[in-house]
């Protein structure tokens, strides 16, 4: 019979690494096999947990919610020809910001360590104890949390240092100036979107939905950083750094493959349960998720890749300058954009 149900210790547990990670001079999480293959961490029981809540779902007749790069309407902005233009003119500060404020941003998942899941069963008639859902406060978000900020117990880094690990084997360390990084890159709030549910209710299950969107636009992000990291023409006298580089990109890519996974089984969990509204009618679950999670896709896909994409532009004019050679080559630049899905 499929274990469906799991202790925190378990959630947390980590497989016996042969080698830690470390790169650039920083400890970070996860290590390798006797293989030398990269191990992500917490990963050992998380891992078929979350494939088991999946088969349960889908046996249950639900499908998962799409959850993959093709919910997003635009590649990489600037796109991978004109980062290598920008590179080429010798402007890398472009790509050293994005990656900085990724960075950055990740530091910021550990909130979820402290996060404090509400008791979904109060308002869920089906029994939790053997999904995702009913896992959220077992160990699911704590994990995922350390994940991206590293633990401080251990002093290993997590997805925050592995970034500026990766900038700075690109680059070399200080090669510019610390960007200026947004306050969030959530969907705002918008008043009450779930208005018979109980509020921390809905605020979590938006929060969910909201950082299921920010780790669909980063995996569009880590393939365009390995394009750009892999190419052949690009720096040149620094191939092997690269190259590094690349391959750190894609340990954080592995490791966010389980954050992925499980929030789109939580969310496609809550799609086919019967929520208890606060008034004591009956809602089905589709009804409450469906609307928003269209209007959260669309915000993320398509208003916030249009207000980044206005300000890196603007950037990129002024680092190029105003005169006649700098406005041939944003013209230049401006030709190559990508008008096209991701």
């Amino acid at each position: 019979m499929t274990k469906l149900v799991y202790s925190t210790e378990e959630l947390m547990a980590e497989h016996e690494y042969a080698r830690p990670q470390v790169e650039a001079g920083y400890r970070l999480h996860g290590g390798f096999d006797g293989e030398g293959r990269y191990v992500s961490p917490r990963t050992l029981i998380r891992w078929p947990a979350v494939r088991a809540w999946q088969a349960a779902l889908t046996a249950r007749g639900w499908p998962l919610i799409d959850a993959t790069v093709k919910l997003l309407e635009r590649g990489n902005y600037p796109s991978f020809e004109q980062q290598r233009r920008l590179l080429d003119w010798g402007i890398g500060r472009t790509l050293w910001n994005a990656l900085t404020i990724t960075g950055v941003i990740e530091a910021r998942g550990k909130r979820l360590v402290e996060f404090q899941a509400p008791d979904f069963q109060a308002v869920i008639e089906e029994p939790l104890a053997e999904t995702a859902t009913g896992h959220l406060a077992k160990g699911l978000l704590v994990a995922h949390g350390l994940d991206e900020g590293g633990n401080p117990t251990t002093g290993q880094g997590g997805h925050d240092v592995m970034w500026f690990a990766l900038r700075d084997i690109l680059f070399g360390k200080n090669a510019y100036p610390d960007p200026v990084v947004p306050e969030s890159i959530a969907r705002p709030e918008l008043g009450r979107l779930m208005p018979a549910l109980p509020q921390a209710v809905e605020q979590t299950m938006l929060l969910l939905m909201n950082v299921l969107m920010i780790e669909v636009r980063a995996e569009s992000f880590f393939s365009f950083c390995q394009r750009v990291m892999r190419e052949p023409t690009l720096f040149r006298d620094r191939r092997a750094e690269a190259s590094r580089a690349a391959e750190l990109v894609e340990r954080i890519r592995t490791d966010e493959a389980i954050h992925v996974a499980y929030l789109q089984t939580t969310i496609s969990e809550m799609r086919s349960f019967t929520f208890r509204g606060q008034d004591g009618r009956r809602i089905q679950g589709q009804d409450l998720i469906d609307r928003i999670w269209t209007g959260m896709v669309h915000w993320h896909a398509v208003t916030t890749y249009q207000h980044g994409r206005d300000q890196t532009r603007a950037a990129i004019q002024a680092a190029l300058g105003a005169s006649a050679e700098g406005q041939r080559r944003f013209a230049e630049f401006d030709a190559l954009e990508e008008r096209r899905a991701a």
